[in-house]
């Protein structure tokens, strides 16, 4: 693993990120909000970590994915209760409620990535 910077990769960080803010702001349905903001919030991640971390893709991949699937137990458990978490935009990003919809939605992204980068998950 080495640190650097990679514009491409920071590049799709930032459009996607782009896309989830107009979801978030601007729709409210029971597809795209819930499930594909859920998948693109696992690509979000890994084109981040991508951007400044020089590794196998497949390790990004299984490190982001695992991440997702750690925040949706803490959800289980009510982890921003347990903490005490007040500031509202900080129990969003937490989250309130597990749902098996979020783990497979999070599996679909992790597996989008790897599509994706499968040449680049051995070599690099």
């Amino acid at each position: 693993m080495k640190w650097r910077f990679e514009l491409k990769p920071f590049i799709i960080f930032c459009i996607i990120f782009l896309i989830e803010v107009l979801i978030a702001k601007f729709i409210n349905d029971n597809i795209i909000r819930p499930y594909v903001g859920d998948i693109l919030a696992v690509i979000l991640i890994y084109y981040f970590i991508k951007a400044f971390i020089q590794t196998k893709s497949i390790y990004i991949i299984f490190g982001t994915v695992l991440f997702a699937y750690l925040v949706e137990i803490g959800q289980y458990l009510h982890i921003a209760d347990i903490l005490g978490v007040k500031n509202k935009i900080l129990r969003i990003m937490i989250g309130s409620s597990f749902s098996w919809g979020d783990i497979i939605c999070y599996t679909i992204g992790g597996t989008i990535c790897y599509i994706f980068n499968k040449d680049k998950s051995i070599s690099q």
